[in-house]
């Protein structure tokens, strides 16, 4: 297999990771994914993109019965197999394409995950279709990425303007400005790993109804969705930092199985149930991070 961006950013990556994640991930993206993902004790977890392996392991740490990482990118699963190795958490990483999760069993995770990875995969709706079919009847499947309506690559960019206020003065009010928001298409996606080399991968602007149509067609129905905001820190340390706190740029989904369809028997005599019954589906994842996006994780 040729060697991608992600091959070649596998080091700069793990560098800037640490345990914790870069910037944009601890102080944005990661606190909405802990927060919609809740405990994960004694649950079965898939981090499908999982790049070095911060969420995997952070689920490890939280007790998981099993979480297994998959990455198409080798270089980056050796930086994560290393990590693991000098810090051991129990999590396990292996090579593997989100698009075809061999020697993963139909219906045999709690839990899937899939952390700014599906915008970076090309066929999207494939990765999406195996997460479902690798999740049990009453499992999750917890996803972040860029946020189609406010972040579509290289055709949205920040305007800032001062303006004179009624009373006096002037303020800065932010906008977002996005062009083509229906076109979906591959772009190179430049990350400037240092002041004299850019890495360029490959990414895929897609609507918000795209990413519903995948998740019907898979089974799965959204239950949650959140918008990020910016912690203290990342307000502070990024220049998009205070404009996130008026515009988000990523998104974290929650999707569950759907619900069969009431069969015309039951729609006449009113669908009843017996008490206790349980439903199917329910159940009780640029600049200041070297890219202009937003310190996505590989997986395509």
């Amino acid at each position: 297999m040729p060697s991608t961006g992600w091959d070649r950013m596998a080091a700069w990556r793990d560098e800037r990771a640490g345990d914790d994640g870069d910037l944009w991930h601890r102080a944005i993206i990661l606190p909405s994914m802990y927060e919609v993902i809740g405990p994960v004790r004694g649950a079965r977890v898939l981090d499908v993109g999982c790049g070095v392996g911060v969420l995997a392991r952070r689920l490890a740490r939280g007790g998981a019965a099993q979480v297994v990482g998959v990455d198409r990118s080798a270089p980056t699963i050796r930086r994560a197999q290393a990590r693991e190795r000098r810090d051991p958490t129990g999590a396990r990483f292996a090579v593997r394409d989100a698009r075809r999760l061999v020697g993963f069993a139909d219906r045999s995770f709690d839990l899937v995950v899939a952390n700014m990875s599906l915008m970076d995969i090309e066929h999207a709706d494939e990765a999406v279709a195996e997460a479902a079919r690798v999740l049990r009847p009453h499992g999750r499947f917890v996803f972040s990425l860029c946020h189609p309506c406010f972040d579509t690559n290289l055709n949205s960019h920040w305007s800032v303007e001062r303006l004179l206020q009624p009373r006096g003065g002037y303020e800065d009010v932010v906008y977002r400005k996005v062009s083509r928001y229906r076109r979906e298409v591959r772009q190179k996606v430049p990350w400037f790993v240092s002041p004299r080399r850019t890495v360029f991968t490959d990414g895929f602007h897609r609507t918000l109804a795209t990413y519903s149509r995948y998740l019907r067609a898979a089974g799965l129905v959204i239950r949650r969705l959140e918008e990020p905001v910016p912690q203290p820190e990342a307000v502070e340390k990024s220049p998009q930092g205070r404009w996130m706190l008026e515009i988000p740029l990523h998104l974290v989904v929650e999707a569950v199985r759907a619900a069969p369809s009431a069969t015309p028997a039951s729609r006449r005599s009113g669908g009843s149930r017996r008490a206790g019954d349980r439903r199917s589906g329910s159940s009780r994842r640029t600049r200041g991070t070297g890219s202009r996006r937003r310190g996505s994780t590989p997986g395509s």
